[in-house]
């Protein structure tokens, strides 16, 4: 076990112990940047991604007592984080479709999204051309550091797919590279 992680068990079981909110925004601070990073990679939406680390850090202090210590603490993390993300996104989904049903609309007001393209640098461009899950196991994978194993835990998937979603992942960003780069070299 590398320093890092037994630092982390360290703050944990201070935490899960005596409540330790000192405990619990050292590892805060420890982490989050690494699930900020994350969640703005899977939403897309600098914003909106500062809301789901900061609920998700809500829940997993609500929830630390249930880390096993089976696994790194910044893989249960980034669980927490995925969950929290999944689980923004079938309320906002349910709220579209409740304004669907009464006949809405939603109005465009243009505004945070102007100047977004030009902001998103080449690794959005090509995650872009991925599914949801594949972006997640491919950010995981490559931004994130964790193993096929953490990754498995992680997104609840065998191992066995968590490497074939890699493999696909890749396959689509090197598909869709080589076509852009054919359509303007």
């Amino acid at each position: 076990m590398n320093v890092s992680a037994t630092i982390d068990k360290d703050l944990v079981a201070r935490v899960v112990a005596q409540q330790d909110s000192a405990a619990f925004g050292e590892l805060v601070r420890r982490h989050q940047s690494q699930v900020r990073n994350f969640l703005r990679r899977l939403a897309r939406d600098h914003e909106l991604a500062d809301d789901l680390a900061q609920d998700a850090f809500m829940h997993a202090w609500d929830r630390i007592h249930t880390y096993t210590g089976r696994g790194s603490f910044i893989g249960w993390l980034l669980k927490v984080a995925y969950t929290t993300f999944l689980q923004s996104k079938r309320r906002s989904n349910r709220y579209a479709e409740i304004l669907q049903q009464l006949g809405q609309q939603a109005a465009d007001t243009g505004g945070g999204q102007a100047g977004v393209s030009d902001e998103i640098g080449d690794l959005d461009k090509f995650l872009a051309v991925l599914t949801e899950e594949e972006r997640a196991v491919m950010i995981l994978s490559y931004a994130c550091g964790l193993s096929h194993r953490e990754i498995s835990d992680t997104a609840d998937l065998p191992v066995g797919t968590v490497k074939s979603i890699i493999f696909r992942g890749k396959e689509k960003i090197r598909e869709s590279f080589e076509i852009n780069d054919h359509q303007y070299g």
